[in-house]
């Protein structure tokens, strides 16, 4: 259903860890607020809230009751002097280790190509799906077999450089926090000697790699069906053939990055396969110099599955030669890379269309010599976008870092890379000075925004329920399955749901949980990924 603006008292449903600081943010005027302890009943904490003030992207007055001071353990509600109240949180220090693990766990049950076990799946199991050959689009004679890896999102599509996204994400969390990753989840593959994180991102590496033309050594851009099948088809009932588009340079920019990067992770690991990794990554990279200047992506005539078309392959062969230059020091790859870094486009971001941002995190934080001019420019630019969107933070009536107009489909996308962004940024001037804002974004997603819901699949008591995903919509459970990021709110209207339901709401309330509303509330590992990095740094 559409969700209201709740004009109550919105929390972390989750909870807050017992030393951080603990926010509510209360619809309304200015008033006295108490925290209600729920085994007693009995008020613990009084206060005042801070000064009311008008918030842009909810359209609401808008004002917050602090109770940081409070760190005793337990479970407890805010309420009102005017009759308002909060959903029920925890006060603890473990209030964010079963999300994370969820929403890792949330790319296994996004695989292909293999059976998911009642074991590892419980009641959200199914059979294998996707494993005939695909047509190399344009070459009617000629098939990949490209089986694995993982649906991209509500869909049944794979795309090489969304999936290259996801990776990176989760690589870099588990290079920055690898305490997070201890526990198993459990997989499959669970051996007790590499991390499952690691597991689960081999699977999708490995589908990529049969993504590698072996002719050329470019990389096909996706592999899907002409079309998408109706909303609640399972997996193992997709039987439509299956079409590999044309290599783009995108794809292969993307590939040869997250290749390199993988060489470097898993060769403590697993030699043999790092060592793959790089020679992947090295002959992508040779056809990205042979095709210096190539046609952007777009979808050939007959495929109407997602584009992921992009303007430009500048950002993503920047990130492809940062991380060749930081995996074997090779100076070819400096040189690329100090060239590529003289062209127009965004160094910072962390999305699937624009990936510059991968290229100069992994650049700033390599072992290998950058104290240079140019590592100074991009320290001072990384820093400088961290410091705007704290200044966002600042003057946001939820504490997170998007502008009204920023609420575009996936907005929980931008959510969380933002997030990651101000951690990056404390890493690489290595301090502490955006971790509390970081937090405010998980706070967000997890209830603390315009429309009072969890955006988390199972987490949360206001959790999305009805999420754009063909397999918890197909799959006769009534809960969808857990972990999953949902899109967020979207001032676009891009569904008919949402023209119908949403018009006129502000940007921050132009959500609906109804699986129609595919641009409000559709899922992908992409949207997940950047989550999992930031709660790896708070558990």
């Amino acid at each position: 259903m559409e969700q209201e603006i709740r004009k109550t008292i919105v929390v972390n449903q989750l909870g807050y860890r017992t030393t951080d600081s603990k926010i509510a943010v209360i619809s309304g005027e200015s008033r006295s607020f108490r925290l209600i302890n729920k085994t007693t009943g009995e008020a613990v904490w009084e206060g005042l809230t801070g000064t009311a003030r008008e918030d842009a992207s909810s359209g609401l007055t808008v004002c917050r009751a602090d109770f940081s001071d409070w760190k005793l353990a337990g479970v407890y509600s805010l309420e009102t002097d005017g009759g308002q109240s909060s959903d029920l949180f925890v006060i603890g220090e473990d209030v964010y280790e079963a999300a994370h693990q969820a929403l890792l766990k949330a790319f296994y049950f996004f695989r292909c190509g293999i059976d998911l076990e009642e074991t590892y799946a419980g009641e959200w199991k199914h059979g294998k799906c996707h494993l005939t050959p695909a047509i190399v689009y344009g070459e009617d004679e000629r098939r990949v077999d490209a089986w694995g890896g993982w649906h991209d999102a509500g869909d049944y599509g794979k795309y090489v450089g969304p999936g290259a996204k996801a990776v990176a994400d989760l690589l870099l969390a588990y290079e920055y926090y690898p305490d997070a990753f201890t526990k198993a989840v459990p997989l499959p593959e669970t051996d007790g000697v590499m991390p499952d994180a690691l597991h689960e991102c081999r699977y999708e590496l490995e589908w990529m790699q049969r993504m590698q033309d072996t002719e050329s050594g470019g990389v096909f851009h996706k592999l899907t069906t002409l079309r998408f099948p109706a909303p609640d088809t399972m997996p193992e009932e997709d039987n439509d053939e299956l079409y590999v588009s044309p290599v783009s340079a995108t794809a292969t920019g993307c590939y040869a990055a997250i290749m390199a990067m993988a060489a470097r992770v898993y060769e403590p690991f697993d030699q043999a396969f790092a060592s793959g990794c790089l020679s992947a990554s090295e002959r992508a990279w040779e056809w990205l110099v042979r095709h210096p200047e190539y046609p952007c992506f777009r979808n050939p005539p007959e495929i109407v599955t997602g584009e992921y078309g992009d303007k430009q392959d500048a950002d993503e062969r920047y990130w492809a030669a940062a991380e060749l230059y930081r995996t074997t020091g090779e100076e070819r790859y400096h040189t690329a890379f100090r060239q590529l870094a003289e062209l127009a486009f965004d160094k910072c971001e962390l999305g699937w269309a624009d990936m510059g941002g991968y290229g100069t995190i992994s650049y700033l934080l390599s072992e290998r010599e950058t104290n240079s001019d140019l590592a100074e420019q991009l320290r001072t630019g990384l820093l400088s976008r961290a410091e705007q969107l704290a200044a966002v933070c600042r003057q946001d009536g939820f504490g997170i870092s998007l502008r009204p107009e920023q609420y575009i489909w996936g907005s929980n996308m931008l959510v969380l890379n933002q997030a990651m962004l101000l951690l990056l940024a404390d890493r690489v001037a290595q301090t502490t000075a955006y971790e509390n804002l970081a937090l405010d974004h998980i706070h967000y997603l997890f209830g603390r925004n315009a429309v009072g819901m969890s955006y988390v699949t199972g987490f949360g008591s206001r959790p999305v329920r009805h999420p754009h995903h063909r397999p918890s919509e197909g799959d006769g459970v009534d809960e969808p399955v857990p972990g999953l990021v949902s899109g967020g709110p979207n001032l676009g209207l891009q569904d008919e749901y949402a023209r119908e339901h949403l018009k006129g709401r502000a940007p921050a309330a132009a959500f609906a949980d109804v699986m129609e509303s595919y641009s409000t509330n559709e899922v992908t590992i992409y949207w997940n990924s950047p989550a999992v990095f930031v709660l790896s740094h708070f558990v």
